[in-house]
């Protein structure tokens, strides 16, 4: 068995890399330490790159499509991880899951339409639609006992004839939120009651915790499998973002023909011959790296949190049950929300989502990207700790 080195620190800037050469736009500081954009510091797996390389070696890159062996490596790979066995048919590559909830709200709604979202919830689920002049409708996740849940009471309240589409981030993000079953079971027969479309966006499904079951929404009833699509990707996991692998999964016949011929009609379900070959490597020769990965990244979660209650007990750390992504609540700082931002950046020095982006729920919070050797989280948190003794 290979032994996979996450330790190693690898120099990003200069490489058109956003997570580091956008700094200075983003943040105004292009020193401080980078822990924001969703992709992970760790060198992308050695089956991807050798599998890049030998197609390179053929040095001829025309217009090229989906193999058999791509679309078996999903098959095989979703029925492996998850227990769901998905047809070919149902398949379809899209150039980015961003996108994909685009061309699906464009596909399935008309300006002035409803779509739901479930704040604090990744931001583009409320710039996406707002920038196609629907109207987005907020169903806030609750808190019970220290656990987001989500208010299916509260829900069922907002729900008109002018709710087209809920999206819905499986896992959850920022919160690290693997839904239990029973949630989204319970949340396909409300949107199928009401023909809402549940657009499930699942791109940190592999980063589930081995402790948890991540449940694809589409699989966890008839009910689900009829009202739904499905958005995966393999690149939050193997670190192969700027490749741009993403798919989408639509078990109905009718929400599939609708939605399959939107996006041939504008060839957006072509993929390219690096995300095929990426993809396929990397979901027939994946699991052992994913498994050295998850391995790391809980471990970086132990430190977070054992740094946050040793040295800043005012920050409270809700723990992820998936991702590399951990949400903290800095509430206990009683700092508004720009002094929090400036706690963190101009004292500090480090480069973190601002947790107001993320809707209601996100004020006096900050979402931390793990994603990096444990040498470089050692040293912003130190960074941190030193900016609120002086606070």
């Amino acid at each position: 068995m290979k032994h996979y080195n996450f330790d190693e620190v690898i120099e990003r800037h200069g490489t058109s890399c956003v997570k580091f050469d956008r700094l200075k736009e983003m943040f105004g500081d292009e020193n401080l330490i980078p822990l924001w954009v969703a992709d992970m510091d760790f060198r992308t797996p050695d089956f991807i790159v050798e599998a890049l390389k030998k197609r390179c070696e053929h040095e001829i890159f025309g217009y090229t499509f989906g193999s058999d062996e791509y679309y078996e490596s999903i098959i095989n790979w979703v029925h492996y991880k998850h227990n769901w066995k998905i047809q070919r048919e149902w398949i379809s590559y899209i150039p980015g899951i961003v996108k994909g909830i685009a061309f699906a709200i464009q596909c399935f709604t008309q300006k002035g339409d409803k779509v739901i979202i479930q704040p604090p919830v990744y931001h583009p689920f409320r710039i996406v639609p707002e920038k196609m002049k629907r109207e987005v409708v907020y169903n806030p996740l609750k808190m019970v006992d220290g656990i987001y849940e989500m208010d299916f009471d509260h829900l069922e309240s907002i729900i008109d004839d002018k709710c087209k589409v809920l999206i819905l981030c499986n896992p959850h993000n920022p919160g690290g939120i693997v839904w239990k079953k029973e949630t989204l079971v319970r949340l396909a027969e409300i949107c199928a009651k009401h023909n809402i479309l549940v657009i499930s966006d699942e791109i940190h499904a592999e980063m589930a915790y081995p402790q948890y079951t991540h449940y694809p929404f589409a699989s966890v009833s008839d009910t689900a499998a009829s009202c739904s699509v499905t958005f995966m990707a393999p690149s939050k996991t193997f670190n192969i973002a700027g490749i741009v692998t993403s798919y989408a999964i639509v078990p109905n016949d009718r929400i599939r023909e609708e939605f399959y011929s939107f996006l041939e009609a504008g060839e957006f379900g072509d993929g390219t011959i690096f995300a095929y070959t990426a993809t396929t490597a990397a979901y027939t020769y994946g699991a052992e790296w994913l498994q050295q990965m998850r391995m790391y990244i809980m471990e970086n979660v132990r430190f977070v949190e054992e740094f946050m209650k040793l040295h800043l007990p005012k920050i409270k750390v809700y723990q992820p049950q998936a991702s590399f992504l951990v949400w903290l609540d800095c509430r206990e700082l009683e700092l508004s929300q720009d002094e929090l931002v400036h706690l963190f950046k101009d004292k500090a020095g480090l480069a973190l989502n601002d947790g107001s982006i993320f809707g209601p729920g996100g004020e006096g919070h900050m979402r931390l990207n793990i994603g990096c050797p444990r040498s470089v989280l050692d040293k912003a948190m130190n960074a941190l700790k030193k900016a609120v003794d002086k606070k």
